[in-house]
Parts: structure tokens; C-alpha cells; sequence
């Protein structure tokens, strides 16, 4: 692959002090982007099977890379522990919101990089039966997680009535809004949250906005492309989001890197560090482990993606990634694209 001159070169001693020597012998270097007016890394479902409290080497090798990469902010596309089980206990749960302290939080918070994330269906469900969460006592129990004051994400809320599950805060003059996508239903009286959020003064005066939700929009991937594993109603919700001016909209879930664009709101959809890789639709590409660095231009209002194997830190190509994918609720473009030069 051809690299362009606005990415530089970390040489291999750096990283070994990181505990990334085996990744550093075969890569032998790593290509960093140039800062751009901010910068955020994006990581997704880091978990691994039901009940665990360990993390997979990509995960540990990721949170040890993040602070040479210089982020303003750390975003998580949710499913952080791997709940959503009835016959785990409250004390299996929290020993899982524990570990998660100590291999990522921790290591974050001791680096002083803001944390925003969206939970996910395996951290807190939002699915219901008859009126009432299924999840209840996990959702309750990252509730109590998040709202430790040990636990502060360091980050500037304008609401957080409903944190951890639904949010808005600012960070460098950035605008986020962060809903609860742990289902694939966003109730009407959150929609009406989001309306009032985005409309307000600070978001639209904000340079740009960010949306994150752990469930996306469209079903890009296989295994993930069944109803129930996106969000209903996605037409709608997309056409809310671009009435406010919503720059893009960040998910997880599909465990498959694709950087869409679908109308006016790009879509990234992070790939998952932990278990469970999935290949994009119509790709033969094999199911590959991912962390997203975003670099954001404000004078061109633009983002630009670097995103890492985290096998072998190699960049991925975005031109070896499909077209578009024609998922069972919507055509997704490859964000470098326009629609019409797809027909």
C-alpha cells in the first residue's frame, strides 16, 4: 500500500515499551496520521463470551497504543462487558464491570483522555417485555458503575439526566449526543429528547455534530443484517439526525469496519476489538479486528478515517472495502463514493 505524506512513522522501540514488541517485529513501523483540529479513537465491542473477565490480546494491545496516538477523546461503541444473560449473577456482573476498570477505564482515566460511550445490548440491555426491561438488573448495575465518582469519564456534560444510557456532552467544540441503542428500538419519548438536544443553541452552534448509538442504522454485516440487529424505523431516524445536521452517526454491533454514507450522514461503523469478528455483506473479505483513528478538519468540516488491524497494524485500504453493501434495510455507500457514481 501507498501511504500519504500526512501520515509519519512510530518506529518499532516506541512500541515495544508498550507491550506491542510481537506486532512490532512484523509491522516493523506504524503509520500515524498528522493531527488534524481534533482528533478522536474509536473502539467497539470489546467484549468476549458471556461472563468474562478477561479481554482478548487486540483489546489490552489497543488501550496500550491509544496514548501514543494523542487523542482528544476515546469513543466505545458499546458492549464493554459481556452480559446480557439470565443465569449470570449481580456478582458475576459487577466482577465484569471491575475487570473492565482495570484493563480499560483505568488506563484511560491514568492517561486523562475523555471516555464517551453508548452501551450496548450486552452491558445493559434496553430490550422490554410486557412494559418492563428485560435486562433490568444489568442495566442497573452499569448504572451504578457509570455513576461512581471514581469512575468519571472526564468529560463535559450539557445533559446527562439519563447517563449512562442517553447523554450529550462537548468536547472541543464538538457537539455529541449519545442514545440509547442497546435495543433496536428508540422509544418516542427519547426521540423527543434527541429532538430538543440537537435543536438546542449549544448543539447548533457547536462546529460539528456526532451522534453514537450502539445498535446501527443499517444491517451491513452477516449475521447482523436480521431484524432486530439494527435499529427499526431506520429511514426516519437517519432523516432526523440530518435535520439537525448531524455530521455522522457512530455504531458498533455489526462487529464489521465500514465507513458509510447513506444521504447526507456518513456512518462509521466500528469494528469489534473483542470476539467475534463478522464479515461485511457482499465481501470476501475475512472478519478482520479494528480501531478507527478520526482526525477532524474544521476548516474543510471534514473527517478523515485511519483505521487499524489490530493483528497487524497494518492500515486498511478503504478501496478494498465493497462499494456499497445492499443491506435488507437500505443501500450504504462506501463514504468515499456519491450515490451517483454507483448508479
Amino acid at each position: 500500500m501507498i501511504y500519504s505524506r500526512r501520515h509519519l512513522l512510530i518506529l518499532t522501540g516506541s512500541l515495544c515499551g508498550l507491550g506491542l514488541t510481537t506486532l512490532a517485529r512484523q509491522t516493523h513501523a506504524l503509520k500515524v496520521p498528522i493531527l488534524g483540529d481534533v482528533r478522536i479513537v474509536v473502539i467497539s465491542d470489546l467484549n468476549s463470551q458471556y461472563g468474562s473477565t478477561t479481554y482478548e490480546s487486540e483489546v489490552t494491545n489497543a488501550i496500550a497504543l491509544i496514548p501514543t496516538l494523542k487523542p482528544n477523546l476515546v469513543l466505545c461503541g458499546g458492549d464493554m462487558i459481556a452480559g446480557q444473560k439470565k443465569s449470570l449473577t449481580k456478582t458475576q456482573i459487577n466482577d465484569m464491570w471491575r475487570a473492565f476498570d482495570h484493563h480499560i477505564a483505568a488506563p484511560l482515566r491514568k492517561s486523562k483522555i475523555p471516555f464517551g460511550f453508548t452501551i450496548g445490548n450486552h452491558d445493559g440491555s434496553g430490550s422490554i417485555s410486557q412494559g418492563q426491561y428485560i435486562f433490568q438488573a444489568e442495566r442497573e448495575l452499569a448504572t451504578a458503575y457509570w455513576k461512581n465518582p471514581t469512575h468519571q469519564p472526564r468529560l463535559n456534560f450539557i445533559d446527562r439526566s439519563g447517563f449512562p444510557f442517553y447523554y450529550t456532552f462537548t468536547q472541543n467544540q464538538i457537539f455529541y449526543l449519545v442514545w440509547d441503542a442497546s435495543s433496536n428500538i428508540i422509544s418516542a419519548q427519547q426521540l423527543a429528547w434527541v429532538k430538543k438536544s440537537l435543536g438546542s443553541r449549544i448543539a447548533q452552534q457547536a462546529k460539528m455534530r456526532i451522534a453514537i448509538g450502539h445498535l446501527p442504522l443499517y444491517g451491513i454485516s452477516i449475521g447482523r443484517d436480521k431484524v432486530g440487529e439494527f435499529l427499526d424505523n431506520a429511514e426516519q431516524l437517519r432523516s432526523l439526525l440530518e435535520q439537525y445536521q448531524v455530521h455522522t452517526y457512530i455504531s458498533g454491533h455489526a462487529h464489521a469496519y465500514y465507513p458509510g454514507k447513506r444521504g447526507q450522514l456518513e456512518l462509521l461503523h466500528a469494528g469489534a476489538l473483542g470476539s467475534g469478528a463478522r464479515k461485511l455483506l457482499n465481501s470476501n473479505l475475512p472478519p478482520t479486528k479494528t480501531l478507527t483513528v478520526v482526525d477532524i478538519d474544521f476548516g474543510t468540516e471534514k473527517t478523515i478515517y485511519t483505521t487499524y488491524n489490530m493483528k497487524t497494524l497494518e492500515i486498511i485500504n478503504i478501496q478494498s472495502l465493497p462499494r456499497f453493501i445492499m443491506a435488507p434495510n437500505g443501500k450504504v455507500f462506501r463514504r468515499d463514493l456519491q450515490a451517483k457514481q454507483l448508479g
